[in-house]
């Protein structure tokens, strides 16, 4: 008998992060996880997670999304868990004005998805390339798209709109906010560490290799970092953060193209960029360069702005929360943010924050301080169940 379960997949420009669950509510954590990397060049699987712990990576052919996901297939196919997939549930970076929340994806979505490729044109093709690469070779298993962009989609209209032309916010350009997955599964399990006090004034730090900070008030995004594009807003690893338009014209002016302009602006600035050495906090903590130090000072500086910024629009703080890869790994940088923002009351447990789980400011502090481990795969799969579990049960009564 095969073990049903679901497929989360977040394809990149060369790669394919893919997870499986088990169709239980509530959704656990996944027991398989991996990705095929270096798609179109040389391609490895990484298996980062599995129910018998026999991780490892190889060699495979993958010069495509195409190619990749049927490489994947074909493991599931000869894994001895012998998995089922009943459905499958994408990571979509825009959702546009259209979509508020996740959907199930068809002929008509797809071509409404196709029309937002402009609006991100470095991340929709390859998501919506995963979705026809498993339409095409798995024909049938219901798929649904969970959108980046959707948690923040009702923000208030002072933080949603540009100060531009009409004709030109008809054309989509407004602050559409991203890291939306992770928010809303960090604000789902607020109540856990705050109990009560988890709809009060939120302050989510998104730090990775793209950062953003996401103001909560009643588990509901009010302000964000991100806007247009995920480029805007805190510097991350290769993006600059928020950036004075004319700066973009002024390089057309110098000659440069968009697709060079691009490049720079997407993966060639932000702490790169700055350092000349390297986009990876750890190296650059690492590091006595004096560039290094000041691509660090920099990030701590911008993020230290933005949080004054939105604590502004939040008219007040009750919680501050450390997540992502930066945000639950680096407790020099939360120190740090925390040492610059004692103006707002925010103090540390020195031992807490090195252990770097649950409540890491003193137990009386006001506001607290928290590291809480975001998991946008667990999310989108519980979104694919909600969705798909419907026609799943359908399916598999005709069976």
């Amino acid at each position: 008998m095969k073990q049903p379960l679901l497929l989360t997949l977040n394809a990149g420009s060369s790669s394919l992060e893919f997870a499986l669950y088990e169709p239980v509510e509530p959704v656990g954590d996944a027991l398989f996880q991996g990705a095929i990397r270096d798609i179109g060049g040389s391609a490895r699987f990484d298996l980062l997670r599995c129910p018998d712990d026999n991780r490892g990576d190889w060699r495979i052919e993958a010069k495509d999304h195409e190619e990749a996901v049927a490489e994947l297939l074909r493991w599931l196919e000869q894994h001895p868990f012998q998995p089922r997939l009943l459905a499958a549930g994408h990571r979509v970076v825009h959702g546009g004005e259209l979509f508020s929340r996740p959907v199930l994806l068809n002929a008509s979505t797809l071509r409404q998805l196709d029309a937002l490729v402009p609006l991100a044109p470095l991340h929709m093709p390859h998501n919506l390339a995963a979705v026809r690469a498993l339409a095409r070779q798995l024909p049938g298993i219901p798929q649904v798209a969970c959108f980046e962009t959707a948690f923040h989609h009702d923000m208030p209209l002072v933080e949603r709109y540009f100060a531009i032309p009409h004709a030109w916010q008809d054309l989509g350009i407004r602050r559409y906010g991203f890291h939306g997955l992770s928010y809303e599964y960090i604000a789902e399990v607020l109540p856990d560490y705050l109990g009560k006090a988890a709809d009060g004034r939120i302050l989510v730090a998104h730090l990775g290799s793209g950062a953003s900070l996401c103001a909560l008030h009643g588990r509901r995004s009010v302000a964000t970092t991100m806007s247009f594009t995920p480029l805007d807003g805190i510097p991350m690893a290769t993006r600059p953060g928020s950036l004075d338009p004319g700066a973009v014209l002024y390089l057309q002016q110098q000659g440069l193209d968009p697709g060079e302009i691009s490049r720079g602006l997407n993966f060639e600035s932000g702490l790169l960029g700055l350092s000349g050495i390297s986009g990876d906090m750890r190296t650059l903590l690492a590091s006595r360069q004096p560039a290094a130090r000041l691509a660090v000072d920099y990030f701590v500086h911008h993020v230290h702005r933005a949080i004054g910024s939105l604590v502004a629009a939040l008219g007040g703080l009750d919680a501050l929360v450390f997540t992502a890869g930066v945000g639950e790994n680096a407790p020099r940088i939360r120190q740090r943010l925390c040492d610059l923002g004692s103006w707002l009351g925010l103090k540390l447990d020195n031992e807490a924050n090195v252990t770097g789980r649950g409540r890491i400011s003193p137990r009386h502090a006001s506001p607290s301080v928290w590291v809480i481990p975001t998991d946008e795969e667990r999310m989108v799969a519980r979104h694919t169940l909600r969705l798909a579990g419907p026609l799943i049960r359908s399916m598999e009564q005709d069976l």
